[in-house]
């Protein structure tokens, strides 16, 4: 990188092209106070400027002569003379300061004024030469900060202001006078260099004590007494060590910017500071030190009960501070102005905004533009009146933490807003998308809809008929759906056409076009969901028995024959895959087709599939039952208790799931597809309501599921990745949106079944407990390690392959408890893997709700396989945060929350996978070993396998 840059800059201007300038940019944002300027600054001086490698002893200028070039200082060190009156031998040279790195002078030139002293080379130097005429658009492009910037370069050599005071003090006069201070950003830009606070927490207080006992008892410890721009500062840190500390101090922090937020969490409350309180934390060499160390009252040095007390702190509180980290990042990036931001830091803006309820129904280019101009507030004391009422509105608020009284004269305080509300926001009304739909009726917004979303009316990014599509079966089921359509359509049923309107006509034509264009759109939307329905079926047949009838719908008639032929081969297929019969294997979890094409894992479950299934009682006596996957527990039960001799009335007893681990959870009467809801290693009980604490597990739960004898670390990594993709895959394929509106509200609550949805979440348990059985279960240490690193690798191809569940699966299987106590196995894997997986677990951490993952996923183009436990958590959130009714109204926000995520589905597979195929060798038994791992799931005994690999040192 070194040789890149001086290449780029050795060019001459006119020679450099945009990775050349990107290259010099680079450089000089690494120069303080030069990377206050914004990226468009940086960029003209990259394009303009020139590089100089200055010998000790060059004379750059000399008083008196004309000004050509204006000089920022990159490394080295410079003197600055006076030349006095002459004397018999010379004139009396005077040193009046050294300039160092980040310096700038020759400014003189804005004005064309001579030269009022002589600079010259103190040490070899790196110097960037700006010409006069390419110096002055800089500066009039960038008044304030470059004044800003040659301001501070003067205070701080000995210039200006603070020379004068001197002088005053030493003759005499002993006025106070004001020190200089950096001029405060505007309000609505605060310094993210000072503190939110007034003063730390005491647990931020605690936690900078610790830190810096350990930083100052450390042997190689970077926090140091150091001599700045002719200063002396106690104790004082560059922000580059203060990192790379971090990292090493403890394995929880993995990436660098994790420490850094660390460390800037400290600086928003005051506990650390940058020396001239001009930057917030920058993993730059930017010098920090704590504040007791600035206001001189830290202790003497430390005790080994303070070393002792610290380091137990830091064991227990680091996890907090790693988790304020990147709250305290986003509120610094907030306070910045928003040239000041960078592409990745509005990036992570957007991310965050994605996830504020009073933001949900705004658009994503208007998200994206709210990231550049939104700042963070904070303020401190109850009472502090933000607006009055009659002002001019100028801000909308968002409110992340605490209360406000909302006070009107005359009536007092009539509302108070809490943690998640916003107020203020006339001032953006005008922004809002065009026909934003917040609450309503259903009847009222499906005729909202018909008249306003179809025909062309809006834009193809408004969400407004999909999320109606997406979520209608919440609020409007589809029986009640079809009526109101049908009432819509057949509007002209009671009207004599003949002695009506022209306008009354193309009324009645415009209603019936309507709702042929909706049957098109939510046939397209949500595909066999709709066909599955009689009623829908029916209604759509009748449509187009009148549609054909009416010589003025040929347009209508043609959409509604296309829909027809998508009827047709829907109901054939079915036909062809009618009487599919399913098997819950006793002891191996995945279930498997009966009968037919075994590796025809793209068949979707349907609700009159049978399954075969044991149901056991309490003394591990079973039977076997068939049943379809739509079979309500109530039936289950009462079949299973009259084959077992059980003498109990169905209302005593209960159809529970009995865990590996002996945990019980009970069914609903009306739950459905119960067979696959089972956890990994869990089993079907019934039992009297009176016998529940009698169930156990079977001896045979705790045992690995049964699965196909192959050596995993034998087998070809890609291959396997390869194999596991294409079935994940047709697994992710099979689940509908809609089951995961039944797996959040209940698919009791619907009469639905989850089937495929379940599946392909318990895939993801599978894979995770297959990664932890195969590694506990190997007792040699190296073939351990070896294991562990060919994991490592599988993780890598399957993230390759984006499939995400996979990838999440595999490495939070490496993360489970008893594989990370595995320390001998750990030391062995080489150092490369080490701070791969370290990357990996970065990626999956969840910590801003899943910030990582979701940056990364958002970046990618399908198909992609995604993270569907965090699918479902975005659903459970909208769902249990939000009313799903408000004062008698569909809460139609909370809709639009749900189909966002739901859509985000139908992205991932908006597009077919293909995958180049590796070599053929094996592949049938290979197909079949990845279709069925040996796992066991219970912890306990995971826990204990663990144990007997690798005891714990006494």
């Amino acid at each position: 990188m070194a040789m890149e840059w001086i290449t780029a800059i050795d060019k001459r201007p006119c020679e450099r092209n945009l990775r050349d300038c990107e290259l010099i940019s680079c450089r000089l944002r690494r120069v303080e106070p030069l990377c206050r300027l914004p990226g468009s600054a940086l960029q003209q001086l990259a394009m303009c400027g020139f590089y100089e490698d200055l010998e000790k002893g060059v004379t750059l200028f000399r008083a008196g002569e004309q000004g050509r070039y204006w000089y920022a200082v990159l490394g080295g060190q410079l003197e600055v003379r006076y030349h006095g009156t002459e004397t018999k031998d010379n004139k009396l040279s005077v040193t009046l300061c050294n300039l160092g790195v980040g310096a700038t002078f020759g400014e003189s030139i804005l004005h064309d004024l001579p030269r009022d002293s002589t600079v010259v080379t103190k040490t070899t130097c790196e110097l960037l030469r700006v010409e006069q005429a390419d110096f002055r658009l800089i500066f009039e492009k960038n008044k304030e900060l470059m004044n800003d910037i040659i301001s501070n370069c003067k205070l701080k050599n000995g210039f200006g202001q603070s020379m004068q005071t001197t002088s005053m003090v030493q003759s005499g006069v002993h006025q106070q006078q004001p020190s200089p201070v950096k001029k405060q950003l505007s309000p609505d830009h605060p310094n993210p260099a000072l503190p939110i606070t007034e003063a730390p927490s005491p647990a931020m207080s605690r936690m900078g004590w610790a830190l810096r006992v350990l930083l100052v008892t450390d042997n190689t410890s970077c926090l140091k007494d150091r001599k700045v721009g002719g200063k002396f500062i106690r104790k004082c840190a560059p922000g580059t060590e203060l990192v790379d500390w971090l990292l090493n101090l403890s394995p929880i922090v993995h990436t660098r910017n994790q420490a850094a937020g660390m460390w800037q969490a400290l600086v928003e409350e005051g506990v650390l500071s940058h020396v001239s309180k001009e930057q917030p934390f920058k993993d730059k060499c930017f010098l920090y030190r704590f504040r007791v160390d600035e206001d001189g009252t830290a202790s003497g040095s430390p005790s080994s009960d303070d070393i002792s007390q610290s380091n137990d702190h830091i064991r227990e509180a680091l996890p907090s501070l790693l988790h304020r980290g990147p709250d305290a990042t986003l509120r610094m990036i907030l306070r910045k102005p928003s040239h000041e931001r960078t592409q990745e830091e509005l990036e992570l803006v957007y991310e965050e905004l994605l996830h504020i309820a009073a933001l949900s129904h705004l658009s994503t280019s208007i998200k994206r533009e709210l990231a550049s101009i939104i700042v963070f507030e904070a303020h401190a004391h109850a009472g502090t009146v933000l607006f009055n009422q009659g002002d001019e509105g100028r801000s909308w608020y968002i409110l992340l933490k605490g209360s406000v009284d909302v006070v009107i004269h005359g009536k007092g305080t009539v509302a108070t807003l809490k943690e998640g509300d916003d107020f203020g926001k006339l001032a953006l009304i005008n922004d809002a998308p065009r026909y934003t739909v917040m609450s309503g009726t259903p009847q009222k917004m499906l005729e909202h809809l018909l008249e306003t979303r179809l025909g062309g009316q809006v834009g193809p990014n408004d969400p407004f008929l999909d999320d109606f599509l997406l979520t209608h079966i919440v609020f409007m089921p589809t029986p009640i759906l079809i009526d109101e359509l049908a009432s819509h359509y057949h509007a002209d049923a009671e009207v004599d056409l003949r002695t009506s309107s022209e306008e009354d006509q193309e009324y009645f034509m415009t209603c019936k076009r309507r709702v042929v264009q909706f049957i098109q759109r939510w046939v397209l939307l949500v595909r066999h969901a709709v066909f599955d329905d009689p009623l829908a079926v029916e209604f759509i047949e009748d449509i187009a028995t009148d549609v054909e009838s009416e010589g003025l719908l040929q347009e209508e008639a043609s959409i509604i024959h296309h829909v027809l032929t998508q009827l047709a081969r829907y109901q054939e297929d079915r036909q062809m895959n009618a009487s599919q019969k399913w098997k819950l294997p006793p002891n191996g979890q995945p279930i498997c087709l009966f009968s037919g094409n075994t590796h025809s894992t793209k068949t979707v479950i349907r609700p009159d599939d049978d399954i075969i299934f044991r149901v056991y009682c309490a003394d591990h006596t079973y039977c076997t039952l068939r049943f379809p996957m739509a079979a309500t527990a109530e039936v289950i039960k009462a079949c299973a208790a009259d084959k077992l001799q059980l003498a109990r009335m169905p209302e005593d007893l209960l159809l529970v799931e009995v865990k590996s681990n002996g945990e019980r959870t009970v069914y609903k009467d009306n739950d459905v597809s119960i067979p696959t809801a089972l956890s990994l290693g869990g089993r079907v009980f019934v039992s009297p309501k009176d016998h529940l604490d009698a169930l156990t597990p079977l001896p045979e739960q705790e045992l690995p599921t049964e699965a196909l004898d192959m050596d995993f670390e034998a087998l070809p990594t890609k291959d396997v990745a390869y194999h596991m993709t294409l079935f994940d895959w047709d697994l992710f394929w099979a689940v509908h949106e809609y089951e995961l509106l039944y797996h959040t509200f209940g698919r009791h609550h619907f009469n639905k079944i989850t089937s495929n949805l379940d599946v392909f979440i318990r895939r993801f348990n599978e894979i995770q407990y297959w990664v932890v059985t195969e590694i506990v279960s190997t007792s040699n240490l190296t073939k351990r390690m070896s294991l562990v690193k060919k994991f490592i690798k599988l993780a890598a191809f399957c993230k390759e392959y984006q499939n995400l569940n996979a990838f999440f699966a595999i490495v939070m299987g490496l993360s489970n408890m008893a594989v990370s106590r595995l320390t001998q196995t750990w030391d062995k894997l080489p150092s490369k893997f080490r701070k791969l997986f370290s990357e990996y677990e970065a990626l999956i951490d969840p910590s801003r709700n899943h910030r990582a993952y979701r940056m990364s996923v958002g970046k990618l183009q399908p198909p992609v396989i995604p993270f569907m436990p965090l699918l479902l958590k975005d659903m459970t959130f909208a769902h249990e945060g939000n009313k799903t009714s408000l004062d008698g109204l569909v809460n139609f926000e909370k809709m639009h929350m749900m189909a966002q995520t739901m859509r985000s589905v139908r992205f991932c597979r908006s597009r077919h996978l293909v995958l180049d195929p590796p070599s053929p060798k094996n592949e049938n038994e290979l197909r079949q070993y990845i279709s069925c791992f040996r796992t066991i799931d219970n912890q306990r005994v995971l826990n204990a396998m663990s144990q007997r690999v690798e005891p714990r040192r006494s």
